[in-house]
């Protein structure tokens, strides 16, 4: 490309180009001797650095040279070895006390404070620790755009190694607290990047302060990346085709009782497998359902799901929802070849919206009259009288005791303002695609209630269909077991979707009317087994209380999973008080 590159003016002549081989030897010498001369020189300038940094840490105790902001020699407005923001950061100073602040004025704009650190090289693991105060922050328009501080380890060449660092956020703190963080260095590091930020939030301000980076102790590390490795390995399940001679036979009601094509009245004890309800490309919830089934015992697997994953909408998929599926439709496969029964639960709260009906068409073409699979329609109705939990209409704000703690600010203000279709337009949307399977409907109160069904609010099954179960969920501040089931449990077969307990009190409800579970969990063990109520046990993920689990070993709690796994084995447990 011989050329006149963006001159202002000139002229350039050009004639008798030739390319012509030659002998590269010479040349192949010349580089490999720059080559090695340009290594040698970055090792001799990593040493020293290397060197420089151990000598820090020797006289401070941390790598981090100013990493409490006071030292403001070069320029008093900014702290030393810190660079400079240019706009929305400030120096600020509280009672003597110096730190770093940076707000957000713009929605969506990132901002950053950027240091990298050299490290010595015998570093085998870090602690940071450091202060912050995060206020009036607004997530931005993805929920990852939170205030954090973003760690990247780095080689000679600048390139991030593995394993990295994980970021650590917040949305809000109270008041100034102190956080800390282990990680291992992995192998040919050199220098370790550090960036706290206002991730493109909506709106916001962090203070940052006592930012410190010293060596660790590698043994509880190592062990709990031991512990991961070993959990990510047992975590694959392969998949399976469908082997239809091992599947469970379909389900209808009679009465207050589950049969099977046989006549053979069915007992349907369980789990909730949770998680995909929250993170679309969960992959653990797969080896949980056989785990609950081949060692927990359980013949039937809740599945909480949601409609905005099913159709890969959500920030997190880009592929239309189809691995979503395809995980659905492979734990289905998993649990049937198995013997056992799914329960697909809509995981939504509130009341039934068009989308939820658009929803069981869908899902309900794609499980048409599968034999092991039942449709909870929604998770839990609440905050709406019977008549609009029934019929649909209009659900406004949400008056009474408010339990949706868990609940992101968005959920709740989704959750209202709108034209429901009411529980039986769910029911009609399934049975409008000619599926059967049993339908599972919770009541009003989280569904908690169901004292309306026998009031005159049931729903009408079709022609055709395997008939309607009742849900009623069940946790340890709950009371009135006789009123708000066992009037509909006469007539109708009940599942009991959620129910458990944890010693880990949950703040959105009053401490004191948290029963302990060691007094609560066998009195409602007790009261399932003595009215022969169909159940499934919240939760078997170590982290969505009541937790059934310690861990991803599946190891039960003592206060919670012991007493349910025992239940599932046959022990039979007595109701000495009902509330």
């Amino acid at each position: 490309m011989p050329c006149l590159f963006n001159v202002k003016a000139g002229t350039y002549d050009l004639d008798d180009l030739v390319l012509t081989p030659i002998d590269p030897t010479a040349l192949l010498e010349a580089a490999a001797l720059k080559e090695s001369e340009q290594a040698l020189q970055q090792q001799s300038d990593i040493e020293k650095r290397q060197a420089k940094a151990k000598a820090l840490l020797d006289a401070t105790g941390s790598l981090i040279s100013n990493g409490n902001f006071e030292s403001t020699q070069k320029n008093p407005a900014w702290p030393d070895h810190w660079g400079q923001l240019k706009e929305n950061g400030s120096y600020e100073d509280e009672a003597g006390d110096h730190f770093v602040r940076m707000k957000s004025t713009e929605p969506g704009k990132l901002i950053m404070l950027y240091r990298e650190i050299d490290l010595p090289s015998d570093v085998k693991a870090l602690k940071l620790s450091w202060r912050w105060r995060v206020t009036d922050l607004k997530v931005g328009e993805k929920p990852w755009f939170d205030a954090r501080l973003i760690a990247e380890i780095l080689d000679t060449d600048g390139k991030k190694l593995k394993p990295q660092p994980s970021p650590s956020y917040s949305r809000g703190t109270d008041g100034w607290v102190h956080v800390s963080r282990d990680f291992l260095v992995p192998e040919g590091a050199v220098s370790i990047k550090l960036m706290p930020a206002l991730f493109s939030v909506a709106s916001g301000t962090m203070d940052i302060d006592d930012i410190k980076l010293e060596p660790t102790d590698t043994q509880a590390l190592e062990a709990a990346a031991a512990k991961r490795a070993e959990e990510a390995r047992m975590r694959y399940v392969a998949p399976e085709e469908p082997q239809k001679e091992n599947w469970p036979l379909e389900l209808h009601t009679e009465g207050n009782r589950l049969v099977d094509s046989n006549g053979e009245e069915v007992w349907l004890q369980g789990l909730n497998a949770g998680n995909l309800e929250t993170l679309p490309h969960d992959t653990q919830v797969i080896k949980s359902a056989v785990v609950g089934i081949e060692e927990w015992n359980a013949n039937v697997i809740r599945l909480p799901v949601k409609e905005e994953f099913w159709y890969g909408t959500s920030v997190y998929q880009k592929d239309g929802g189809q691995g979503y599926r395809d995980t659905i439709d492979q734990i289905v496969t998993l649990v049937a070849n198995r013997g056992a029964y799914l329960v697909l639960d809509l995981h939504r709260y509130r009341a039934p919206k068009p989308i939820h009906a658009q929803f069981w068409v869908d899902a309900a073409t794609h499980f048409k009259n599968h034999p092991a699979v039942l449709f909870d329609l929604m998770n839990e109705p609440h905050g709406i009288s019977w008549e609009v939990w029934r019929n649909g209409g209009w659900v406004g704000t949400k008056t009474g005791v408010d339990e949706s703690g868990f609940l992101t600010d968005a959920e709740k203000k989704a959750n209202q303002g709108y034209e429901s279709v009411g529980m039986q337009g769910l029911l009609d949307a399934v049975r409008s695609t000619g599926a059967r399977n049993i339908v599972v409907v919770g009541g009003i109160g989280w569904s908690g209630d169901l004292s309306g069904v026998v009031q005159g609010y049931a729903l009408d099954e079709h022609e055709g269909g395997n008939g309607i179960m009742y849900s009623w969920h069940q946790y340890n501040w709950h009371t009135g077991w006789a009123k708000t089931v066992l009037p509909v449990a006469e007539q109708y077969p009940i599942l009991v979707g959620e129910v458990g307990a944890d010693t880990n009190k949950m703040d959105f409800i009053p401490h004191e009317i948290q029963e302990s579970p060691y007094t609560w969990v066998p009195d409602m063990l007790g009261f399932i087994q003595k009215y022969r109520l169909n159940w499934t046990a919240w939760c078997f993920h170590p982290r969505a209380t009541p937790v059934l689990i310690k861990d991803w070993t599946y190891e039960p709690t003592e206060f919670w999973g012991v007493f349910a796994k025992e239940a599932l084995h046959g022990k039979q447990f007595e109701m000495k008080r009902m509330r």
